[in-house]
């Protein structure tokens, strides 16, 4: 393959392209109900099912492999939720499945209860 003038300008051209489909993805990340007051979303809890993969109870978090979730249009991930209530932390532990709820809180999402 022969390297051509073009093949600089062409990438260029191409990577705004490529930016703008990124931010679009996040973009189709947001709540179900995006037309609700950010606040409104803040209060309301999401319920979940995940599989529990390391608790730090002296950090106050939890990492969990969840599946998906509807009302905040998430796909299945693994991420970390802070843990405020003490209590919860007899709940969790290492491999074992739970159904949990959350609620956000500033850039964080906060367990609430789990099962």
């Amino acid at each position: 393959m022969t390297n051509t003038p073009l093949r600089p300008l062409m990438l260029a051209l191409m990577l705004p392209a490529a930016a703008a489909v990124a931010q679009q993805k996040m973009d189709d990340m947001k709540p179900v109900n995006a037309a609700m007051k950010p606040t409104a979303i803040a209060q309301m809890a999401h319920a979940a099912v995940g599989t529990v993969k390391k608790v730090d109870a002296k950090a106050g978090m939890v990492i969990l492999a969840h599946e998906p979730v509807k009302t905040m249009n998430w796909p299945a991930m693994t991420m970390a939720f802070k843990v405020k209530d003490k209590m919860l932390f007899d709940k969790l532990a290492d491999g074992r499945k739970v159904e949990f709820e959350f609620v956000p809180e500033g850039k964080d999402y906060v367990l609430k209860s789990v099962k």
